[in-house]
């Protein structure tokens, strides 16, 4: 009353509540009720057990309580305590904070470590409904009464990176210690604990904690504290005129030496509130009802008992702590965050809660790694993929292999008609060189993975790749093994039957060998197709040392019976190798180089058997390597490509630049076959053929035609000319004269057909008869007479005639195929001359097929 009101209804009608005892806080309570003036408000309240039972009964009196120590969430349930009010925030004030914090940095994944102890519990239970629908996961819960350890553990299994703890002192010096033992501190951990624990809280509990000093505080190192701010930071005049700094020098000054509390400013502030509070009530009775004011309120006044209530929730000024507003009966207070640095506490942001904003304050907060900590273990899934450098370096490889076969395609086209390349079958060298460089062009699909094409392409790429080199490689074997199965064909058949073997049909046998690949490929593509598969290895630590663990994948091109369809395609090629060795150790012996590649095929082989055993070894154990895998691989397919494609085409080459008739002068081979006989001798017989190309057959059968016809002309001319000589021995000078020149003619046929007869292309074997030697020996009686008159008489050149007639046909129509080697061969006179003179062979041979 009078210029001062607030000072004296402090001073007469407000019951001070600051007993912590229950029995005698209750006692002190009831008396002043029953025995006291008329109190308007309860102030005080400090210890929660006593506090929360007058609170719950002061709605019976119309009492208002206004608390400015017991932060008790329990408190907090209006519908319980109506009537309560605390300037002081309760503990679960924290929980909006600590939440845009979490926020702030980013954290979804968190788990918290509560101590059996309902404050905290209460907490811990109004965090996980304020955290649920903001997504944020709690991803464990773990209480403990006395020893933490076992429960750190279980964060530490369920990689809780995240702490959000709720326990004392005591407590949390055990819990350090724990968390010392199972690493979880320094950079990839992050503990937010309370933060109203006393000033050095940690020197009362080192020597009595489990672990040293040392390993105690370097656990506790950066953990973040929440607590409410006990006075304001900002420089602004409060509702007393000073602004909190000037407010907290007083206090200072007059507190003296006395032990500070860090409430003494919620309770300046309460004063206000009451103040504030009662004016509000007073202006509010001024203006509705002049007659009625606060001193004629009792305790069964509930119309001044309501309008007390609601001048308290109209609160709202700015205080030494802060802005001082009520929602529900709760202070929207502020809320400060300090980080353990250096063995002290320091302030590093504070959160608003009428603005509901958090202020990070600059360069102070410290993280001990390069970024805030992970809410959980950061699995970066990394590709495996090839090595560009070394994709490049294989390629470039590839690229020449192709252009030496490119190379070896151009010169056996350009030297198709020579006789070296037309013997060794040109198309079956291009098929060579063409299952070659689809075995190259592989190489590219096998080096482009994830890190170059997308999934889905891939995947095609495991089909594609699998199927070129296969048709790369039964196109070049094929053809080489067809190539020699001719040979084989030729010159293994004993009985020397006539064999014409054209490249078509060697083409239909390359054909069908493709065809056996392609009913493979195709039905291992629709019955079970590649796919692509990634496998996952262990996880390894970030080689950057970022707060990321690695997993490595790799792709991988599988199906569900890969060791089925692998097992088929290696039978098939297995048994085509053993064929291919097969035929190449049968006929080792033919010694023409044009035709027979037998020892090339042999090394070929060889080689590649050793090379796809050896890299497929390799291969299977570097699984999880893809650089050595694509390595071995690429230089595997390089390795046997070129070697095959050199030792068919190199020599061939060389031969042809250095000596083109070396592979096709020596045109007989030796054969032998041992036969047992029933009286188990045993008789060798050597047979000498001779084979010459097959593309000459259509010039020579041409050439046949041409001395046939030729042949026959002459038969008719000397069967005239002994017809005139049986008619007209007259005309001898004549014949003489005039037919010398067409026996001329029909000799020198002769000589010419011995000249092609190792040319010809099929030969059959000559029936081994000598010629029986018949001379004819002039009579002595006539050697008196007149060598002209008797040389030139009709009856010597008939003579003659007779002789040498059948003496020519039997010497020139052998050599093209005329008359069988097993006629009778006439006898012709020692004194004729050499080019008249059939000389017996060395051996005996027909030709066939002209």
């Amino acid at each position: 009353q009078g210029s001062n009101p607030i000072r004296f209804l402090v001073k007469k009608k407000f019951f001070f509540f600051l007993q912590c005892d229950n029995a005698k806080g209750l006692k002190a309570f009831y008396d002043a009720i029953k025995y006291g003036p008329n109190h308007l408000m309860v102030f005080g309240g400090v210890c929660a057990t006593v506090t929360s039972i007058i609170a719950e009964s002061l709605k019976g009196w119309n009492l208002v309580q206004l608390s400015f120590a017991a932060t008790t969430p329990e408190l907090a349930d209006k519908k319980k305590y109506p009537y309560f009010f605390r300037t002081v925030p309760s503990d679960n004030a924290v929980n909006p904070a600590i939440l845009k914090l979490l926020k702030y940095y980013q954290w979804k994944r968190v788990g918290t470590l509560t101590q059996d102890v309902q404050r905290f519990s209460e907490v811990r239970n109004d965090l996980t409904s304020v955290l649920y629908g903001e997504d944020i996961e709690i991803s464990d819960t773990e209480s403990f009464s006395n020893d933490p350890c076992t429960n750190v553990k279980k964060l530490k299994g369920n990689d809780v990176r995240i702490i959000l703890g709720q326990f004392d002192e005591q407590m949390a010096a055990k819990v350090f210690c724990c968390a010392y033992d199972e690493e979880m501190y320094g950079s990839k951990y992050q503990w937010i604990i309370p933060g109203w624990y006393e000033s050095s809280w940690w020197d009362s509990w080192i020597n009595s904690s489990q672990c040293v000093s040392k390993n105690l505080l370097t656990a506790m190192e950066g953990y973040i504290g929440v607590d409410f701010e006990p006075l304001s930071s900002k420089v602004i005049k409060t509702i007393s005129g000073r602004t909190p700094q000037q407010y907290e020098r007083e206090y200072n000054d007059k507190r003296g030496d006395g032990q500070s509390s860090k409430f003494h400013g919620y309770a300046y502030d309460g004063i206000w509130v009451i103040a504030k509070t009662l004016q509000r009530a007073m202006k509010y009775l001024n203006t509705t009802n002049k007659h009625q004011k606060i001193e004629d309120f009792n305790y069964t006044n509930h119309k001044l008992g309501k309008i007390f209530l609601d001048a308290m929730n109209e609160t709202n000024f700015f205080g030494v702590t802060g802005q001082v507003v009520f929602r529900n009966g709760e202070r929207m207070g502020t809320i400060k965050f300090t980080q353990f640095q250096d063995r002290k506490e320091v302030k590093v942001g504070e959160y608003n809660a009428v603005a509901d904003t958090l202020e990070i304050i600059n360069n102070t907060i410290r993280f001990q790694g390069l970024e805030p900590p992970k809410d959980k273990t950061i699995i970066q899934e990394q590709l495996r993929k090839i090595s560009l450098p070394l994709y490049s370096i294989l390629s470039a490889l590839t690229i020449l292999g192709m252009i030496m076969a490119s190379a070896f395609l151009f010169f056996n086209i350009k030297n198709r008609n020579q006789k070296l390349i037309k013997m060794s079958s040109p198309y079956m060298n291009n098929l060579i060189i063409l299952g070659g460089m689809l075995s190259y062009a592989s190489i590219f699909l096998f080096g482009l993975d994830g890190s170059f094409v997308s999934e889905k392409t891939f995947e095609t790429l495991c089909t594609v790749r699998t199927w070129i080199l296969t048709v790369g490689y039964t196109t070049a074997f094929g053809a080489m093994f067809a190539k020699t199965w001719r040979v084989h064909a030729i010159f293994k058949n004993v009985k020397m039957k006539k064999k014409i073997i054209k490249d078509q049909k060697l083409m239909v046998i390359v054909g069908g060998m493709l065809l056996i690949d392609l009913c493979i490929l195709i039905c291992w593509q629709v019955v079970d197709p590649l796919r692509r598969t990634v496998e996952k290895y262990n996880m390894e630590p970030d080689p950057a040392g970022r707060d990321i663990s690695i997993r490595p994948i790799l792709e991988h091109c599988e199906n569900t019976h890969m060791t089925i369809w692998l097992g088929i395609v290696y039978a098939y090629k297995g048994l085509l190798m053993l064929f291919g060795c097969f035929l190449a150790w049968e006929t080792r012996n033919v010694s023409i180089p044009a035709l027979n590649d037998s020892k090339y095929i042999g090394m070929s082989v060889y080689n590649v058997g050793i090379m796809c055993i050896i890299g497929a070894a390799v291969s299977f154990l570097t699984r999880d390597q893809p650089n050595v895998q694509f390595c071995i691989v690429a230089l595997v397919i390089i390795f046997c490509s070129t070697i095959t494609l050199c030792l068919v085409f190199v020599p061939k080459l060389i031969t042809l630049r250095t000596n083109p008739d070396a592979a096709t002068q020596n045109r007989r081979f030796q054969f032998t076959q041992n036969q047992k006989k029933e009286d188990s001798k045993t008789s060798t017989s050597v047979t000498s053929v001779n084979q010459a190309s097959t593309s000459r057959l259509e010039g020579l059968q041409s050439e046949n035609h041409r001395l046939r016809m030729k042949i026959t002309e002459l038969d008719k001319d000397l069967e005239e000319v002994t017809m005139q000589l049986q008619d007209t021995p007259e005309k001898t000078t004549y014949i003489k004269q005039n037919h010398y020149q067409d026996l001329n003619d029909i000799l020198s046929i002769r000589n010419f057909t011995d000249s092609k007869d190792g040319e010809k292309a099929v030969l059959k074997n000559h029936l081994d008869q000598n010629p029986q030697a018949q001379w004819s020996t002039t009579e002595p009686s006539r050697t008196s007479k007149d060598p002209v008159e008797d040389i030139n008489s009709p009856e010597h050149i008939q003579r003659r005639l007779s002789l040498q007639l059948p003496i020519l046909h039997h010497a020139y129509l052998p050599s093209i195929g005329g008359v069988d080697a097993s006629c009778a061969s006439p006898c012709v006179s020692p004194s004729a001359s050499p080019r008249h003179r059939h000389v017996p062979p060395s051996f005996r041979v027909m030709v066939s097929g002209l």
